[in-house]
């Protein structure tokens, strides 16, 4: 079962131990990138040899992330590559012990967050946060040996779990997915006994700011666990109003500390999910927690008796501690002019890849260079939306569906267009009217502080886990790369695709100065003519091969057709796909809503929930 799985049960035997954002975010990333990136970037090895390149490296790093602990040595450099001559030591020397716990911890505090393989990405990058924020009392768990032999050479501190995971993708609501949850629980059960204070996170959740000193704030809380809460409960950054909380209390970032109430807790909650496989993790936290809530500890603190009426419990702010939906569709932090501290990307409907974009878009997601400088350069196109579309009028089913379908027709030929010249598209901000939850609702949520229109993830919409996906060639055609709306405005962007750009100006044909030539009176810009066909891009934009950037003035009227009818065919297979649900209509069953990606060729196309059975389906 593992060497840490043999901690839970000796602990058991013994007697316990008691004891502006992206302003922010940008000044980290252009401070540290070069030396982390050559960490975290350098080719993985599961083999004995492994160096950390240093030819990124343009300056020291800002922190050597060496705090020490009353009573310790200096913590190991995180991001520090063992030897390149040195062997990968024995497994048995991961195991998570007291000791090794201890030589992280700072502070009697230790942040922990776990995964497997396919998750190394995200953990990498909640790693660079926190060291971008000079925290390194940290430590991962690797649920397969892959994992922890990668993080290991790239200088991570790691424990092995002995789950024995699949290195993949498990999905989430999976068994597997359950599994892994069931692996948090004994993992809090293996720390706790060790008397440390334990900040438990998932892996798809970053740090913008450092959470220690506020966790501080609130010595006598036994448990501090984020929620679901989409109502704001308080407007500064006091802790939620635990009587206002209704939603569920959120597992991917809590904070325990190794006291008798929040050990006898997880046990508890241990022993109810080995008994019962079918239980969620988060469920059965929260019905344990729930059993008694109240009263307030004081007048102040915001913290409250639960459980079993002993436990002091704190709920973190939604406001500062954002879930998906107070971060990305309310930005209540902005509205409340706070600075968030944590990001967790909840409320999302592409899977990992959903999630993943998300962070991408918010700029916090760290990807290797070449992400930033793809073979065959990039499409942008500036979208024009009439104001009409986007304020006049109730916001209701059909001015949402004219906005979306607006913009989706614009995204369509730029895919097209994407596709012919083969370019990874720059999506372009995507701009809502009614927001996308799993049941009805009136638009909005009442008491949330969404304004409307709002910039909506490119989820809400698009069906980002299957754009990112490898389908069939023969059915679907040549892929089409994309990358999220903010990707230009990245300063990681790297000098060499910023100064490679061109403006194209789309004119009509037949006006003056529009017939495809760059001879215009500034460089770099090149007028082109309107509705024009696929051997017409093909023929012109072949001696811009080499520019890194094509970003058109706009996409109305801009691409015409395919001359190859059979790659138009596979294409527009492809495009149906791409297009997911707005949900939900209240007092209809089923409540959802298909967009249809081509829209414009159904006469009198309207948005409304399928009426029958044989009517629910994608339309394709």
């Amino acid at each position: 079962m593992g060497g840490w799985r043999n901690a839970v049960q000796e602990a058991a035997a013994s007697k316990p131990l008691f004891l502006t954002i992206y302003t922010t975010i940008i000044v980290g990333i252009v401070a540290t990138s070069f030396y982390v990136f050559s960490a975290i970037y350098s080719p993985s090895a599961s083999t004995s040899t492994q160096s950390i390149s240093t030819s990124w490296l343009s300056s020291p790093p800002l922190s050597q992330n060496k705090a020490s602990q009353p009573g310790s040595n200096q913590l190991k450099t995180i991001w520090q590559a063992p030897p390149s001559n040195s062997k990968m030591p024995p497994l048995e020397s991961f195991k998570l012990t007291k000791e090794l716990v201890g030589e992280r911890a700072k502070d009697n505090v230790i942040i922990v967050t776990f995964g497997n393989f396919a998750f190394m990405d995200f953990i990498l990058t909640w790693v660079k946060h926190l060291t971008d924020l000079d925290v390194s009392n940290l430590l991962v768990g690797a649920m397969d040996t892959k994992l922890l032999e990668a993080l290991y050479w790239k200088g991570v501190p790691v424990f092995d779990m002995g789950s024995h995971m699949s290195t993949i993708d498990v999905g989430w609501g999976s068994p597997t997915f359950h599994k892994m949850g069931r692996e948090k629980v004994l993992l809090i059960n293996a720390i706790l006994p060790f008397g440390y204070e334990l900040l438990m996170c998932d892996t798809d959740m970053v740090w913008l700011k450092d959470p220690l000193p506020y966790l501080a704030q609130y010595p006598d809380a036994d448990i501090l666990t984020s929620s679901d809460q989409v109502v704001p409960t308080v407007v500064d950054d006091r802790l939620a109003d635990w009587k206002q909380v209704g939603a569920a209390y959120n597992i991917g970032i809590f904070h325990w500390r190794p006291t008798e109430p929040a050990i006898k807790l997880a046990k508890e909650w241990k022993d109810m999910l080995l008994a019962d496989e079918k239980i969620w993790d988060q469920n059965g936290f929260n019905e344990l927690a729930r059993k008694q809530t109240g009263p307030a500890i004081d007048d102040d603190s915001g913290l409250f008796y639960a459980f079993d009426g002993t436990l002091k419990l704190g709920i973190l702010p939604e406001s500062i501690f954002c879930s998906g939906h107070t971060y990305f569709v309310q930005a209540m932090y902005e509205q409340l002019r706070l600075e968030p501290y944590a990001l967790h990307t909840t409320f999302q409907y592409g899977g990992t890849e959903g999630k993943r974009h998300r962070l991408r878009e918010a700029m916090v997601f760290y990807d290797p260079p070449e992400y930033y400088d793809a073979p065959g350069g990039f499409l942008s196109f500036k979208p024009s939306i009439p104001k009409s579309l986007l304020l006049d009028g109730e916001h209701n089913l059909e001015s949402h569906f004219s906005l979306i379908n607006y913009q989706m027709k614009q995204i369509r030929s730029a895919l097209a267009i994407a596709s012919l010249l083969n370019r990874t598209l720059v999506m372009p901000p995507l701009w809502c009217r009614l927001d996308r939850l799993w049941f009805s609702h009136p638009g909005v949520l009442e008491g949330s502080m969404t304004r409307q229109p709002f910039l909506c993830p490119l989820d809400h919409v698009f069906e980002v886990n299957v754009m990112l996906k490898d389908l069939p060639q023969e059915e679907f055609g040549p892929a089409i790369n994309i990358r999220e709306y903010s990707f230009l405005n990245n300063p990681l962007l790297p000098q060499q695709v910023k100064e490679s750009w061109l403006d194209v100006q789309l004119c009509q044909e037949g006006t003056e100065d529009c017939h495809a030539s760059s001879n215009t009176s500034r460089p770099g810009l090149l007028r082109f003519p309107k509705n024009s066909t696929e051997e017409m891009f093909k023929t012109v934009f072949s001696s811009f091969k080499d520019v890194k950037v094509i970003q058109f003035s706009s996409m109305q009227g801009a691409f015409y057709s395919f001359t190859d009818k059979t790659r138009e065919e596979k294409f527009t297979n492809r495009m149906k796909r791409y297009v997911g649900i707005w949900c939900c209509v209240e007092n209809h069953t089923p409540g959802h809503i298909y967009y249809d990606m081509y829209w414009d060729e159904k006469p009198g196309w309207k948005p409304a929930p399928p009426q029958t059975p044989e009517e629910d389906h994608p339309p394709f």
